[in-house]
């Protein structure tokens, strides 16, 4: 008994190091930020009931297709990545999938109001620098209305449910500012695997091009994503995503604006990425302590046994 005594005691001692502090020596050092829920309360919804295809109208006739392609309903994209990066600093995103990662209220603030929906006022109108992409003044009707409509026609065409893979919304929330080249990815797409040397460094030189043009717009290039999960953590990632001014004040990363769901599936992507054996390393975890714990019983049943006789 005297021995399980004594490991009461060093394990009481351990657990509160651990978990009192340790926590406690993080929170000074680290600001704490509760998640919100992605409910984005500062964005005021439009109160309009979309019309797709009266949405797809209006996005033509609005000239949107001059900066964004839209794969999944015909409509490529006017310019290759580094091409679009000289003329706005930052390759304007394919819209196919917009419609199921983004917040439908953000949506309809991005689309009116570019600037205060991804935060960045202080980078660019505050500091008298234009924006990249215009406000939308409307078509000549209800400009509420066309935004609802708008709307509406992303969220028609993007994939529902489980068909929005981790990968797909990592891609269209994150994938042109960060690259994760664990995973092969870059911020003009996935690179190839290429049979000739000289294909590869065509490849390499047109990624440099494009991350020169984007460090350029935003004053620094973005890390890559492949190990954040592991050195920053789940919370911090989705803090970050749904609000990167409250932990970053000044920051050029702009808010993402992605749903809740997108968000999760965001980080698991980053997740699966930077810790690939994870969920096999979890049954195999369950077994060894499950050898542990009856070893341990074993080796306290033949001290027992042992000591017994010289007692």
């Amino acid at each position: 008994m005297k021995e399980l005594k004594i490991l009461a005691v060093v394990v009481f001692f351990t657990l509160l190091t651990y978990w009192g502090v340790e926590p406690y020596a993080h929170s000074v050092m680290h600001k704490h930020v509760e998640l919100k829920g992605f409910k984005y309360e500062d964005l005021k919804p439009i109160g309009k009931t979309g019309d797709a295809a009266r949405g797809k109208q209006t996005f033509l006739n609005a000239g949107c297709t001059g900066c964004h392609g839209l794969k999944a309903d015909g409509i490529p994209a006017p310019m290759d990545p580094v091409s679009a990066a000289a003329s706005f600093g930052v390759n304007p995103p394919d819209l196919s999938d917009a419609g199921a990662v983004f917040d439908g209220k953000f949506l309809a603030d991005l689309i009116l109001n570019p600037e205060h929906a991804l935060m960045v006022e202080h980078k660019f109108s505050k500091a008298g620098r234009s924006f990249p992409m215009p406000a939308f003044y409307g078509v000549g009707g209800d400009k509420n209305q066309e935004v609802a409509d708008i709307v509406a026609y992303l969220q028609s065409i993007a994939p529902k449910g489980e068909k929005l893979t981790p990968k797909m919304a990592f891609e269209t929330a994150c994938g042109r500012c960060h690259a994760v080249h664990y995973d092969r990815w870059t911020q003009i797409g996935e690179k190839p695997r290429f049979k000739h040397k000289i294909d590869e460094l065509k490849f390499e030189e047109k990624v440099l091009d494009y991350q020169n043009k984007l460090t350029k717009y935003l004053g620094k290039l973005p890390p890559d994503l492949s190990m954040y999960i592991r050195s920053r953590g789940e919370h911090y990632l989705l803090t970050f995503m749904e609000d990167p001014q409250e932990l970053l004040p000044g920051t050029a990363m702009p808010r993402v604006g992605v749903s809740k769901e997108s968000a999760h599936k965001v980080v698991e992507y980053l997740a699966d990425v930077g810790d690939s054996k994870r969920h096999e390393r979890d049954s195999v975890g369950k077994i060894v302590m499950i050898y542990l714990f009856i070893f341990a019983f074993l080796a306290y049943l033949w001290k027992q046994s042992i000591w017994k006789e010289l007692h």
